[in-house]
């Protein structure tokens, strides 16, 4: 999508809360200065250079409030880190960023590669809180003319199910919309992509114990193999798209599985 061609859902966005949408072209040009631009590239790159997993945040967090403090901007935390600009009164629409890195061995050699051997932001959160602090120090500048409370939200642990504790603990309370977003590699620099609907996957978590009985590969008839029962659990699971879901909404489903055997013989068919 071409970015001039699609300007307005951030109009719409700016709306909300200006008196006019020609506030987003004042938005933009100011997101434009070489000087601001640069401020949030350091911060992406600090950032990437020390990623930190789920729930282990604390860095990436105190850095985060130091900026918020440095705008002058109120927050709560010490689980997600969520601060608010604006009037204080409704409507409250919430801007959500994501904090955690992955366990990911960064093999790029580059200037502002992973300090932290096992960790990387491989899936761009570094990115990601840079553009909201960016979002955040913009619009502090122009809170008086914010007709509403723009609800700052940097969620921990995204990859590991941090959103339930985060809403559990109250961050998205009296929050009429929210907005969250991703960079991509899909799209040219400078797009923003949206479709009605959920446009991103989401992880869920089950346990299935399937238990067989090892033996000898020459004797199979002697074994239960829990490897071609396991196999035929996922391609059965693959129904749930082909004949349970509407073919015009597109989806997917994948399934991750872990297996663990009790010995090392290369004779021995399963566990």
């Amino acid at each position: 999508m071409d970015f001039s061609k699609h300007l307005s859902l951030l109009l719409f966005i700016v709306s909300i809360f200006f008196d006019s949408t020609n506030g987003a072209s004042v938005l933009l040009e100011r997101a434009q200065e070489s000087e601001f631009t640069d401020w949030m590239v350091g911060i992406r790159r600090r950032i990437h250079e020390n990623p930190e997993l789920g729930y282990e945040e604390f860095e990436t967090s105190k850095l985060i409030r130091k900026e918020l403090d440095s705008m002058g901007i109120e927050y709560k935390h010490p689980f997600a880190v969520t601060g608010f600009v604006g009037t204080g009164k409704p409507p409250f629409v919430g801007l959500r960023a994501d904090m955690d890195a992955l366990p990911i061995q960064e093999s790029v050699e580059w200037e502002h590669k992973s300090k932290v051997p096992g960790k990387m932001h491989a899936c761009g959160h570094d990115a990601h809180v840079a553009m909201l602090l960016g979002a955040a120090k913009i619009l502090q500048e122009r809170k008086s003319e914010i007709q509403g409370t723009v609800v700052l939200i940097f969620q921990p642990a995204e990859e590991v199910g941090g959103a339930k504790r985060m809403i559990d603990e109250g961050a998205v309370q009296n929050i009429d919309a929210i907005f969250g977003f991703h960079i991509t590699g899909v799209y040219p620099v400078g797009t923003i992509a949206s479709r009605p609907g959920a446009i991103l996957a989401g992880s869920g978590f089950f346990e299935a114990v399937i238990t067989g009985k090892g033996g000898h590969a020459a004797i199979p008839q002697h074994t239960i193999d829990p490897i071609i029962a396991a196999s035929n659990v996922i391609v059965s699971l693959q129904h749930l798209i082909s004949r349970e879901a509407d073919p015009l909404d597109s989806q997917v489903y994948y399934v991750c599985v872990h297996l663990w055997t009790s010995s090392s013989l290369q004779k021995l068919i399963s566990v």
